[in-house]
């Protein structure tokens, strides 16, 4: 089930999104985005993929190759880089401890008005 997320959320995580995925396997681009449907976040268009994967492969965080296809034009496939896996260690790391303290926040119980200031 997919429900609404706020975009700007699901961007400042796509890039170590993309990471994780590519490093679990070499993919090309639409296949990328199935593979984020799949895992639930339908709502991810192609359109925010393909610039996502070429930021990355301009930073060098990703290779790309192109493969013919029978079925069209070649396909651009994207693995990991040495700078990626850092990339994606590095980042996991952030997120886990960023996750940590805003879950730590987030979970308390929303009182029903307020703590008065003195």
């Amino acid at each position: 089930m997919t429900s609404a997320r706020d975009p700007q959320l699901l961007k400042g995580v796509l890039s170590l999104l993309l990471l994780q995925l590519l490093a679990e396997q070499e993919s090309y681009g639409y296949q990328v985005v199935q593979r984020l449907h799949e895992i639930g976040l339908g709502d991810i268009l192609e359109g925010t993929v393909y610039p996502a994967l070429s930021r990355l492969e301009r930073e060098g965080r990703v290779s790309a190759r192109l493969v013919s296809s029978n079925a069209g034009p070649a396909r651009k496939y994207y693995r990991l880089t040495d700078a990626g896996y850092d990339a994606l260690a590095t980042g996991t790391a952030s997120w886990a401890s960023l996750a940590d303290v805003v879950s730590s926040v987030l979970n308390r119980p929303i009182p029903a008005e307020p703590i008065q200031g003195s």
